[in-house]
């Protein structure tokens, strides 16, 4: 039996006692020891019998008021006992429902600033409304989420990384390492061509014919276990396609190796013809030293300006121009600097060659104007046929744009700068001309250094003019200028 029935049952049983105990009180129920003996016949007779009338009434008032008492105490108690019932009826329904709410949640620890102090006051009256209102607000339930661990949490804040997966490239060949090994004479020192930055370079002869140049990265710029970062940079550079760059004609990567097969070109670098040339060399004459600059300055425009993002070179140098059959130049290494992972660190190790740009030593930053100023020592090498920094001269004329910057401006400097090779036999005010655009290249200043497409219009302009006034002197003098049965003259 529950507690509320029991507490009905006792004010039941207190209004029957109570009941009871008022009908023994009845004033119609004399005591026998009210009757009083008398000594006389009808006056003795009368007056006990009016004295027994006024007792009798006496008693009949007495007991109304207890009566009213009684019912009043009864009804204030019932009423007392009515309202702690229903109470009590409550106050376990609305706790036991909190209670299965508080048991469905998860029991996580609360972040530090969505903690709430749950204060709980008892006393002999409960505000219902009170108690549900405090468990609306300080009860909520946390999060869906709160049943994760912090680590958890702290993980689904960062975006997810999903790594791009990239195909090798439908357009190149995939070499094996024996292919290659077999080519190359397992790379041995009679095939090796020339040495990088970025690795060895060997001449590959294969079965069919075929003569290709094998670059073997050095495991220190990219380590054998970066085999996908080495896919994707066979991708991109496979997506470079200009006349003056050194097309990609294959890759191989296995065993940990990598290796980038391009085309070859059979006449060497540009820094073989100016600085390792023998007694049976034949030097580059004037022409086809402006020829391979505009060359030059065309890859780069393509590379900069053309190129969607812009692919910065970072290597330009006389070593990394090529040239074919007919001495046409071919940029090589483009785009490796640009993707290979801290290829800046590498290239930074080889500051102080005299082709990076101030702002490069200071930084270690390559950009698109460093790019220029590289073009510009070029350029300077291809006027003088000095080396960018040879230790070897006074230490005034160790840096080569140092010594001639100062004289790019002056006639008869610049005819004292001349690449003595060239005898004498240049256009003088192509040369000029040229002078001009190296020393717009070479500013200190990289954001007064032109784009390579206001140089590529510049040495476009030279050529033209050069062309112009051969043909205007020809038809005025009925001949040709001094050295224009030079081959050199005919191509500009």
């Amino acid at each position: 039996m529950e507690e509320g029935e029991k507490m009905v049952l006792l004010f039941i049983s207190t209004c029957i006692m109570a009941i009871v105990v008022n009908g023994d009180t009845d004033p119609n129920h004399a005591p026998k020891s009210n009757k009083h003996h008398t000594s006389g016949g009808g006056s003795t007779s009368h007056s006990g019998s009016g004295s027994g009338t006024s007792d009798g009434g006496k008693k009949s008032g007495i007991g109304a008021g207890g009566i009213a008492g009684i019912v009043i105490s009864i009804i204030v108690v019932g009423a007392i006992v009515l309202v702690a019932f229903f109470l009590a009826k409550r106050k376990p329904k609305k706790l036991s429902s909190d209670v299965e709410k508080l048991d469905n949640q998860s029991f996580a620890p609360l972040p530090s600033n969505g903690v709430h102090e749950v204060k709980l006051q008892t006393s002999s009256l409960i505000d219902v409304n009170k108690l549900q209102t405090s468990a609306s607000m300080n009860l909520k339930p946390p999060p869906i989420d709160r049943h994760k661990s912090f680590d958890e949490v702290e993980l689904s804040k960062k975006p997810a990384v999903v790594k791009k997966i990239v195909t090798a490239p439908p357009n190149v060949k995939s070499y094996s390492i024996a292919d290659l090994q077999i080519a190359t004479g397992s790379f041995t020192v009679d095939h090796l061509v020339g040495e990088g930055s970025f690795g060895r370079v060997y001449r590959a002869q294969f079965d069919n014919g075929e003569v290709l140049a094998v670059k073997k990265i050095d495991s220190s710029v990219l380590p054998n276990d970066l085999s996908e970062d080495f896919t994707e940079i066979v991708s991109n550079i496979s997506n470079l396609h200009h006349p003056n760059v050194t097309e990609l004609v294959g890759y191989c990567s296995e065993y940990g190796q990598h290796l980038l097969v391009y085309e070859f070109h059979k006449n060497g670098s540009l820094h073989e013809f100016l600085h390792l040339s023998d007694e049976y060399s034949k030097p580059l004459i004037w022409n086809t030293r402006v020829k391979i600059a505009l060359g030059t300055a065309r890859a780069l425009e393509y590379l900069h300006e053309i190129c969607s993002p812009s692919v910065v070179h970072k290597n330009i140098k006389s070593a990394n121009i090529l040239l074919d059959t007919e001495l046409n130049p071919h940029l090589s290494d483009c785009g490796l600097a640009s993707y290979v992972p801290n290829a800046d660190q590498i290239l930074n190790h080889n500051i102080g060659s005299g082709y990076d740009a101030p702002e490069v030593a200071l930084s270690g930053q390559y950009t698109l104007k460093s790019d220029v100023y590289s073009f510009g020592v070029v350029m300077l090498e291809l006027l003088s046929g000095r080396n960018p920094f040879d230790s070897s001269r006074p230490r005034l004329e160790q840096s080569l744009v140092r010594w001639a910057t100062p004289q790019l401006h002056d006639i008869d400097a610049l005819a004292k700068m001349v690449d003595p090779a060239l005898e004498g036999l240049y256009p003088v005010k192509s040369l000029s001309r040229f002078a001009d655009v190296i020393a717009l290249c070479v500013q200190l200043e990289p954001e007064f250094r032109p784009p390579m497409s206001e140089v590529v219009q510049a040495l476009v302009r030279l050529v033209q003019r050069a062309n112009m006034s051969r043909r205007t002197f020809g038809s005025d003098q009925g001949g040709t200028p001094r050295g224009s049965d030079d081959p050199a003259l005919q191509e500009v």
